[in-house]
């Protein structure tokens, strides 16, 4: 999905294998873009699972602390859904923490390795009618 401050960016949705970049968007939120053209937003789906070439960095909340997070891998999440204009999109990595995307530095490369499994144009099973 695509943050709320990026609905007015030309966006298309990610794929299996899309190199992504980190990108500061003229709407002042970060998301993703793909690196040949940083003037579209990719969005990504909740679920989908995502490889960064080095340590993930975010901004650093205090001069001493470390905006270094040791991890290459990342769940895409959606949260605080509830609240209206605030931003959603998140990385869930492999120890719990969960870190808003538009909180990482900008130019971080990831690729896609697995969207979300989705139920779209799958028939649901009709219950057997009985006998009589």
């Amino acid at each position: 999905m695509c943050d709320y401050s990026l609905y007015s960016i030309k966006n298309r949705p990610a794929k299996v294998d899309d190199k992504l970049t980190t990108h500061l968007f003229k709407t002042g939120t970060l998301g993703f873009c793909a690196p040949e053209d940083p003037s579209i937003a990719v969005c990504v789906l909740p679920g989908t699972e995502l490889s960064f070439t080095d340590d993930v960095r975010r901004l650093r909340t205090w001069p001493w602390s470390s905006g270094v997070i040791k991890h290459r891998t990342a769940i895409f999440r959606q949260i605080n859904k509830e609240v209206r204009n605030t931003h959603h999109d998140a990385l869930e990595f492999p120890d719990g923490k969960i870190v808003l995307l538009t909180l990482l530095e900008e130019g971080q490369q990831a690729t896609v390795l697995q969207l979300p499994v989705t139920h779209e144009g799958v028939k649901k099973p009709e219950p057997e009618k009985a006998k009589a």
